[in-house]
């Protein structure tokens, strides 16, 4: 259950059932459990537009604690390797880093929509986010997409040393060829890493 949370994000305890093919009751039950230990909490589902009548559904997301389970087990040793790289190399050395260790977004971005041409850019970018550890999904919104990533596979190494989430953003905005708005990170404390892109419209099928 906490392995969908984090790779649909926050979700209501229909969603839930739906996915795992579960009863409310065994969800419910699930989902008490699972709060009990830390692992997810609730919150009030956020509502983009208007919002209807009646009381916000109530949605579960993964604490940090939850999301700790799924984090390498190599953080203490990686952000060492980091202090060490910065302290000896300084802070170029560091950016130069985080750009390589993103280079797989120009390097697959093109395959992914060479291999399905129906994908808007941000849904390619997705795909790709995703096979490299970031749980990432696209939302519509009125005046483009979100990328959401779930999970953000270098995120306490990231807390200490931001340059690699601006090295994924600079990624990003370079193989669109556009602006793009980095509006919050799991690195520093948010229940998601979410990147505004402007409209990118698909490309019609020949």
């Amino acid at each position: 259950m906490a392995r969908t949370i984090l790779e649909n994000g926050p979700s209501t305890a229909a969603d839930l059932a739906g996915r795992l093919d579960l009863t409310p009751a065994a969800v419910r039950r699930h989902l008490d459990l699972l709060t009990a230990e830390g692992v997810v909490e609730s919150r009030e589902q956020k509502v983009y537009g208007s919002r209807g009548r009646g009381r916000p559904a109530k949605v579960f997301a993964l604490t940090e604690s939850g999301r700790d389970s799924f984090d390498q087990q190599y953080d203490d040793l990686a952000v060492q390797a980091m202090r060490f790289l910065a302290e000896t190399q300084g802070e170029e050395a560091v950016v130069e880093f985080a750009r390589r260790r993103v280079a797989f977004v120009e390097r697959d971005y093109a395959a992914a929509l060479a291999a399905q041409p129906d994908l808007s850019p941000a849904e390619a970018l997705a795909k790709v986010f995703t096979q490299n550890g970031y749980a990432a999904s696209v939302r519509d919104l009125p005046v483009g997409e979100q990328m959401c990533q779930q999970h953000c596979p270098v995120s306490h190494v990231a807390h200490e040393f931001p340059q690699l989430c601006e090295a994924e953003t600079e990624a990003i905005a370079s193989v669109l060829g556009t602006h793009v708005q980095r509006l919050a990170t799991i690195a520093h404390g948010d229940g998601v890493c979410t990147t505004c892109i402007p409209q990118t419209p698909k490309k019609e099928k020949a």
